[in-house]
């Protein structure tokens, strides 16, 4: 779909990637579209990784194979006392505060600890709604699967962290600059990004970063419908590149900051928007 997509075999990816190894990971959303694009490069960078996802069961069983898949071709020097890398795949609704107990149950069995969390799990929907249409349940809907869920996994997350660890939100370009007839989506990503600052604060006298990614358009199952539509030459005139971003160039940054290399990093925001918000 995208005319600047790079191929595999070019991908900039390819070329340096950060030293993540022997570190414990844990992706939320992580069976699809960003969420699965980093899972896998944090796997290529040495991690061992755990995902959360809420239904896309199949899906999560092919991010799985394929996390392992990598973890076969990078294993030497790729391991810590623990053992050997590994991988894992944890369903449930991160909006509900027994789902997040039971994932971070599953942590300590399998990890003993965490050492980068990623708060990727969130929804948007292509329908616009005016606000003074717009339903509470529907808003009270969407700031439980984009906010809530991410307080109460993030917050179980820095339980688990010690100094040198790394939490990275993922936000969006929504959050800084709103998106009529998305209140409710907006408002949840802008929250994040204040969470994001708060929690730098909060952590970084623990030696913990916490960084926010805020992606602009991004080709994924999400988006499907607007970028497979008539409205794809819109979407394309508001980006500077004139080119919707794959989940693999939100992935980068994610790790980017999720690495020793973003150390004295905390309280950022990463724009990967294709230059739509400067």
């Amino acid at each position: 779909m995208n005319e600047g997509r790079l191929p595999p075999e070019m991908s900039s990816l390819d070329v340096v990637l950060p030293g993540l190894a022997g570190d414990r990971a844990l992706v939320t959303g992580g069976s699809r579209g960003i969420g699965r694009a980093t899972a896998l490069l944090l796997a290529r960078c040495g991690a061992s990784v755990g995902i959360a996802y809420r239904s896309a069961r199949q899906a999560a069983e092919e991010t799985l194979r394929d996390i392992e898949a990598v973890h076969g071709r990078f294993r030497v020097d790729a391991s810590r006392e623990t053992g050997d890398l590994m991988s894992w795949a944890e369903a449930g609704d991160l909006s509900s505060e027994e789902d997040v107990a039971s994932l971070f149950r599953r942590v300590d069995d399998e990890f003993g600890g965490l050492d980068v969390f990623v708060g990727n799990a969130g929804v948007w929907n292509e329908e616009a709604i005016p606000v003074d249409q717009l339903p509470l349940e529907v808003w009270r809907a969407m700031l439980g699967d984009n906010l809530t869920s991410l307080y109460l996994s993030t917050r179980e997350a820095a339980a688990r962290m010690t100094k040198g660890a790394r939490i990275v939100l993922l936000s969006s370009t929504a959050g800084q600059r709103g998106e009529p007839g998305h209140s409710h989506y907006a408002a949840s990503k802008g929250a994040i990004i204040s969470f994001c600052k708060s929690l730098a604060g909060e952590l970084g006298p623990r030696g913990i970063t916490v960084n926010c990614v805020a992606p602009g358009w991004v080709d994924t199952d999400m988006s499907a419908g607007v970028l497979r539509s008539k409205r794809l030459d819109d979407v394309l005139a508001e980006i500077p590149l004139r080119r919707v971003a794959e989940p693999e160039d939100v992935a980068g940054p994610v790790c980017f900051l999720a690495s020793s290399l973003a150390r004295h990093m905390t309280g950022a925001v990463l724009n990967v928007n294709g230059g739509s918000v400067l």
